[in-house]
């Protein structure tokens, strides 16, 4: 009888049986279960995975790889309208010609052994991106916009010393989950939510003052919010935060602020935000570069997320480097699951794409920029609005997203979108679930990338699946 010979998967190395056996001896073990003992028998998965024979030609395994990922339909190819924190921007093609570089592309981290000139890039980055937000100091790039939330409000809980926050009820419920997961076990024991009004959408100022305590570490806010809304009253909530002790931290789309006051303009302590915005293109899963920026004042420093780029006075000349690096204690390459902060390698290259981005666009493109999406945004809504049936719940201004109410058409948003992606468009996010008291609502989401003929051949798509 024929013994039955392992499969040898040619793209995996540890499949081939001489190899395996290099590894365990290595590792001095004698079976691979022996490294699983720390994981309960109940997590484990039972069977075999099921993965198809081996594929022995690259050719082979291109045409399979390529036959699955053809099944997905791009934004290249249909008319996107989605946004809700991953957004669709014209990237000039110089961005991707320069994170494809070496230097940059296979730089691991950007430390003395490997660096080649990415720390120059990631001290031009935050001294591009403090001027943007309208504040001092930024640290190393982060994950993304919703993990920079949860650092701010623990930096403002470590700053203050209280264990309190305050979050808008208006927050993504997908941002809030990994604020929570972020402040679980940590210097906050409460989170509070705070109403946002019926009608405008914007923090309701009362219920702030009811719940705003001695206890209370930070004042949460995203401008524009989740729901597209520019706050208005950031200021008045800076003062409401500022007078009770609390530390005021703000979340913000970054693009919109070639139009909009940067947070700094109105009192912010702490601003936060994903930059995936500002040159990186949309990816499945990846492209979101999140940062954390505060003012000159050393004890809010101290608590950035560590590792910090700037300009070294050398012997033979000017240099960058990591500077306070003692504090990479608190991170996970050294304090692992004891880190009061955590990182990834990966967004010194999104930050590269963002120094070169804002460097290209530089004041006047952001401004440029920036007009464009309000006046195809409004110009969107003025369309749809036309629509009968389709209503727009909030009058308050908004940048590049906002509220479309389908409740009179007597359809669903998940039926209306599943018919225009039927006319190759992707219609609003459905906020149905998210927030049931909107009825049938989307989140709708115009860039500059969209042409008049764009935003009319949607109108028209909107008011034949409605009617």
């Amino acid at each position: 009888m024929a013994t039955k010979r392992p499969i040898v998967y040619p793209y995996i190395p540890n499949s081939v049986p001489e190899t395996r056996s290099q590894m365990l001896e290595k590792t001095g073990v004698k079976d691979v279960e022996e490294l699983y003992v720390g994981i309960p028998k109940k997590l484990r998965f039972k069977r075999a995975l099921k993965l198809p024979k081996p594929f022995h030609s690259e050719l082979e395994l291109k045409r399979h790889v390529s036959g699955i990922l053809n099944k997905n339909k791009s934004c290249e190819e249909y008319l996107s309208f989605l946004g809700a924190g991953c957004y669709q921007h014209h990237v000039p093609a110089v961005v991707d010609t320069i994170i494809s570089r070496g230097e940059f592309l296979t730089a691991y981290a950007g430390t003395n052994y490997s660096d080649m000139g990415r720390l120059q890039v990631i001290f031009e980055y935050v001294s591009m991106l403090t001027d943007l937000v309208g504040m001092e100091v930024a640290g190393y790039p982060m994950y993304d916009g919703s993990s920079t939330g949860g650092t701010a409000l623990r930096m403002s809980a470590r700053v203050t010393g209280r264990p309190e926050v305050l979050v808008p009820e208006t927050v993504s419920p997908l941002r809030m989950k990994v604020i929570e997961n972020y402040c679980r076990n940590s210097e906050i024991k409460t989170i509070q939510r705070v109403s946002c009004h019926p009608d405008t959408g914007l923090l309701d100022l009362s219920d702030l003052k009811a719940k705003i305590t001695a206890n209370t570490a930070g004042v949460y806010m995203q401008n524009p919010s989740y729901l597209g809304i520019i706050e208005t009253q950031g200021q008045e909530v800076a003062d409401l935060a500022h007078a009770n002790g609390s530390l005021f931290v703000v979340g913000v789309n970054p693009m919109s602020l070639g139009v909009l006051a940067p947070p700094g303009d109105y009192g912010a302590d702490i601003v936060c935000g994903d930059t995936q915005p500002l040159g990186v293109h949309m990816n499945y899963g990846g492209g979101a570069c999140g940062f954390v920026a505060v003012r000159d004042v050393e004890e809010h420093i101290a608590e950035l997320p560590p590792l910090m780029c700037s300009i070294a006075d050398l012997e033979e000349g000017e240099g960058f480097g990591f500077t306070l690096f003692a504090w990479a204690e608190r991170l996970s390459y050294a304090a692992r699951e004891n880190a009061k902060e955590y990182t990834g390698t990966g967004t010194a290259l999104w930050s590269t794409a963002n120094a070169v981005y804002l460097a290209l666009m530089g004041p006047q493109g952001m401004k440029d920029i920036g007009e464009a999406i309000l006046q195809k945004s409004h110009y969107a809504k003025k369309l749809l609005s036309e629509i009968p049936g389709v209503k727009m719940p909030f009058p308050s201004a908004h940048f590049n997203e906002f509220v479309v109410n389908f409740d009179d058409t007597g359809k669903t948003v998940s039926q209306i979108n599943a018919a225009l992606l039927k006319r190759k468009i992707f219609g609003g996010k459905d906020l149905s679930e998210e927030f049931p008291r909107l009825g049938q609502s989307a989140l709708y989401c115009v860039s500059e990338i969209h042409t008049a003929k764009d935003l009319k051949k949607l109108a028209k798509a909107v008011k034949e699946v409605t009617q």
